[in-house]
């Protein structure tokens, strides 16, 4: 996410596909532990959130050749850097403080609070803002079909 972008139209569907089907595998091995969910819940709403301040900061471009839009680089990889480092942090704490102290497995690696609500923050962000690239696509497509209309019956 950084640079100009030619919007395709697939791209914003399967976003809008895989990561709502990674949120409900996530809350469903997650369902028995409240507190995770809603970290989760979180996270998806203030992703959301994010979405929208990213979509005002993004600069969208209707060409002859087609639709470009440049978003905001600075959310997209404090975003990607703070779930890499969240991975990274979380496996650390699994394989190597894990052996020698608690009982936290490999298992519960997906079920850890803040793990899930980066993960939120991340999906919330990315999911709305393909949202709002559709919406964009749309919004552009309408506005040509008129166009066409009033040239077609002067």
């Amino acid at each position: 996410m950084v640079g100009r972008q030619r919007l395709s139209k697939v791209r914003p569907w399967i976003t809008l596909t895989i990561f709502p089907l990674l949120i409900v595998l996530l809350a469903g091995s997650t369902r028995t532990h409240l507190e995770a969910v809603l970290w989760l819940a979180g996270g998806l709403v203030t992703g959301g959130i994010l979405a929208i301040y990213g979509l005002r900061k993004t600069s969208f471009e209707a060409t002859p050749p087609g639709l470009y839009y440049t978003p905001n680089a600075h959310i997209g990889i404090a975003l990607s850097l703070l779930f890499i480092a969240r991975i990274i942090y979380r496996f650390v704490e699994i394989y190597a403080l894990d052996a020698a102290t608690s009982g936290n497995h490999a298992v519960d690696f997906a079920r850890s609070p803040l793990t899930l609500a980066v993960f939120g923050l991340l999906a919330g962000y990315y999911i709305g803002y393909a949202i709002g690239l559709v919406r964009w696509r749309m919004q552009v497509m309408q506005a040509k079909r008129e166009r066409e209309a009033r040239a077609a019956n002067p």
